[in-house]
C-alpha cells in the first residue's frame, strides 16, 4: 500500500490507530476459522462514527476493499482479509450508550461485548437474550453481521429478533439509520436485510436492541439417554406436545468427554446428553418439568436430574459453552461446521454422519440446538497426517450437504463467509443468487466492503460470468444479471 494513503489512514485514526507492521497483522490474518488466512495490508482502528466514515470514504476514493471486524470469533471465515484490502477493527467503539429501562431497549457500538450488556441491565432484572457460546467474548457488531443465535434462540429468537435499528456507514462512506427505536417502523425492513449480512452491506456503528425481562423462575434439567437417537426422539416428544423450552441441548458421548475434562461440569457418561431448561411464572415451569422428565423417561433416558441452584445451574452451561474450545483436549485439530435440518430427521441424518465418519476414519463430535434442528458437528483430525486436513475438509461439506437433503440449510447461525460459499449454489438456484447479488450491489455496487464473501464465485455489478473488472464509479449500476 502506498505511504501517501498509509500516512491519510494515520491522519484519521492518529498513530495509535493503524497498524501496518507484519508481526502485528498476523493478530488479524482469520478469525475462529483458522484454516484460511490472509494478510491484510493495514488495520484500522476507529474510536467514533466519523473516524469510521472518513476511512470508508478513503477506501472508496483509491478502490480498496476493507473487512469490518469485531472479536474475530467467527466461525465460517466471515473476518478474513481480503487480498490488497485493509481490516476496521471495532474493538475500540465499545460504548453502552444509552440504556432505556420503561422502553426495554438499549443502544450500544459495535465493539460491546455481547455478555456486557446483559451485566448491564441485570441489576434491573432484565436480560439481553442471544447468547452464542462465545457471548463472553464477541461482540454485537459480530453477532449483527451473522445474525448469531445461542441455546436459548429456540424460545427467544436470533440476533434480529432483537435489532430494532442500526447506523450504518455504507460503502461509499455516507451514513443511513435503518429502522428504529420502534418495533415496527414504516417502509422495508431494511434493518433486517442488513442484520446477517455478513459485512457485505456496509458498518454498523451504532445498535440499538431489545432487552427482556428475566422470567420469575428457570428450572435447568439434564438427561442421559443411550444415544442421540433417544434424546432426538426425546426432543421431538417435548415439541410436540406443545411445549416451547427456552433451551434444548444435546451433546454426544465425544462433546461430553472433552466439556468434562475442560470444565469437570459433573455431566453423566452415555451416548446422548439432552440440557433441557424451561423458564416462566413458578407454577408453569414446575408443571412443565414433569412433563419433561415423563418424556425424557418414555424414551429410555437412564439418569434425570435437575440443577439445585444458580451455581450447579451455572456450571451446567458452562460446559455446554465450552464444548467448541474444550475439542482441543481430545484433538490436535477440528473443524466447526454449522447447519439445520428438521427435527425429525435427527435420527436419520446423524446415522449418515456415523457412517461418513468411520468411512473417512475420522471422528465426529456432536454438539448442537436440539430444539430448532440446529447441528454443530465437529470433525476432529490432525494435520500433522498427510491428507486429513483435506479429508476434514470434505467430510465437512458432505456432512452440509445432508443437511440440505434432509431439507435443511448450510449454516444456522455461524454465517458462510469463505467457507460456504461453495455451498450456496447447492443450496439455491440461479435466480435466488441473482435476487441476493441485486440486494448487494444496491448497497455496494463497487463490491469494497468484505468482498468474495458468501457468493460462490467474486463478481463485480454488471459483469458477465467470468468476468471481475474494476470499472469508474459513474459506470456502476444494478446488475441485470451476473
Amino acid at each position: 500500500m502506498e505511504v501517501r494513503i498509509l500516512d491519510e489512514f494515520r491522519t484519521i485514526v492518529g498513530g495509535r490507530g493503524l497498524i501496518s507492521s507484519p508481526e502485528e497483522l498476523h493478530t488479524y490474518e482469520c478469525d475462529g476459522l483458522t484454516n484460511f488466512r490472509v494478510m491484510p495490508r493495514a488495520v484500522l482502528l476507529p474510536n467514533s462514527t466519523q473516524q469510521v466514515q472518513a476511512v470508508v470514504r478513503l477506501c472508496h476514493r483509491e478502490r480498496i476493499p476493507f473487512v469490518a471486524r469485531g472479536s474475530g470469533t467467527g466461525l465460517s471465515g466471515g473476518a478474513l482479509p481480503v487480498e490488497n484490502g485493509i481490516v476496521i477493527s471495532l474493538a475500540r467503539m465499545n460504548g453502552i450508550l444509552e440504556v432505556d429501562f420503561p422502553n426495554a431497549r438499549v443502544v450500544v457500538e459495535p465493539g460491546v461485548i455481547n455478555l456486557d450488556v446483559t451485566g448491564r441491565v441485570a441489576p434491573h432484572e432484565y436480560f439481553y437474550a442471544p447468547d452464542p457460546s462465545s457471548q463472553s467474548i464477541c461482540s454485537i457488531g459480530g453477532n449483527v453481521a451473522e445474525n448469531s443465535g445461542g441455546a436459548h434462540c429456540l424460545k427467544y429468537g436470533f440476533t434480529t429478533t432483537h435489532v430494532l435499528g442500526l447506523e450504518v456507514v455504507l460503502p461509499d462512506g455516507s451514513l443511513v439509520h435503518l429502522g428504529g427505536k420502534t418495533l415496527d417502523t414504516p417502509g422495508y425492513d431494511l434493518a433486517g436485510v442488513f442484520v446477517g449480512s455478513e459485512g457485505t452491506l456496509g458498518v454498523a456503528t451504532k445498535i440499538i436492541l431489545r432487552i427482556v425481562k428475566r422470567p420469575e423462575c428457570i428450572q435447568t434439567l439434564l438427561a442421559a439417554f443411550p444415544s442421540t437417537n433417544e434424546a432426538g426422539a426425546a426432543v421431538s416428544d417435548i415439541i410436540a406436545a406443545g411445549m416451547l423450552p427456552a433451551a434444548i441441548e444435546m451433546m454426544d458421548d465425544l462433546a461430553i468427554q472433552a466439556a468434562e475434562a475442560a470444565v469437570h461440569a459433573n455431566y453423566p457418561n452415555c451416548g446422548g446428553l439432552l440440557l433441557v431448561e424451561l423458564d416462566g411464572p413458578v407454577a408453569e415451569v414446575e408443571a412443565l418439568m414433569t412433563h419433561v422428565n415423563e418424556i425424557c423417561r418414555s424414551n429410555g433416558a437412564s439418569e434425570i436430574r435437575k440443577a439445585q441452584s444458580d451455581a450447579e445451574r451455572a456450571l451446567v452451561w458452562k460446559g455446554r459453552k465450552a464444548a467448541f474450545a474444550a475439542m482441543g483436549r481430545i484433538s490436535p485439530n477440528y473443524i466447526v461446521q454449522d447447519g439445520v435440518i428438521p427435527r425429525t430427521a435427527l435420527p436419520q441424518v446423524m446415522s449418515e454422519i456415523a457412517r461418513l465418519s468411520q468411512e473417512t476414519g475420522l471422528r465426529v463430535a456432536n454438539v448442537f440446538h436440539a430444539g430448532d434442528g440446529n447441528l454443530h458437528p465437529l470433525v476432529l483430525y490432525d494435520r500433522r497426517i498427510a491428507g486429513q486436513e483435506e479429508t476434514a475438509e470434505l467430510l465437512s461439506s458432505n456432512i452440509l450437504e445432508l443437511c440440505i437433503a434432509a431439507g435443511g440449510s448450510i449454516t444456522g447461525e455461524h454465517g458462510v463467509g469463505e467457507d460456504k460459499k461453495k455451498m450456496m449454489s447447492k443450496m439455491f438456484a440461479e435466480p435466488d443468487l441473482v435476487t441476493m447479488q441485486r440486494v448487494r450491489c444496491a448497497f455496494d455496487p463497487l463490491q469494497l466492503s468484505n468482498p468474495t464473501k458468501i457468493f460462490p464465485t467474486p463478481r463485480l455489478c454488471g459483469e458477465k460470468p467470468g468476468e471481475y473488472v474494476p470499472r469508474p464509479l459513474e459506470s456502476a449500476g444494478i446488475a441485470e444479471r451476473y
